[in-house]
């Protein structure tokens, strides 16, 4: 594996971490024929850095959704990075499946609160 600058690593991993949710405004779309959540964070950027949970509605995109775009992404991107180079491919690997398995938590968590709240 080459050496790479862990700069660069971090800059990398940053980019394509944020990047992959770049998808969230596609399903939105989608969903709803609108481009209202992207036209919202364009209008105050600092909304996508703060609270993003004010930027989709609830039935702009699922989790389900938005895990199952995460995967097909994901396996193309470690494909082509791959082929580009190796070292570059595990990284994108190792990245996103941080950044998926971080969503799957955060889902988790947020399913038994919903749950658990509505079975009490």
């Amino acid at each position: 594996m080459e050496w790479l600058h862990p700069l660069v690593v971090v800059g990398y991993a940053v980019a394509i971490g944020v990047g992959i949710d770049l998808d969230h405004f596609l399903i939105a779309r989608y969903n709803t024929g609108s481009w209202r959540a992207l036209r919202y964070v364009f209008s105050k950027p600092r909304r996508a850095l703060g609270d993003q949970s004010t930027i989709f509605r609830e039935d702009d995109l699922g989790p389900f959704e938005r895990l199952l775009s995460h995967v097909v992404i994901i396996g193309l991107a470690v494909l082509a990075t791959w082929l580009v180079a190796p070292s570059l491919g595990v990284i994108t690997a190792v990245t996103l499946y941080g950044h998926v398995l971080s969503d799957l938590v955060a889902d988790v968590r947020m399913f038994e609160v919903h749950v658990r709240g509505n079975s009490l």
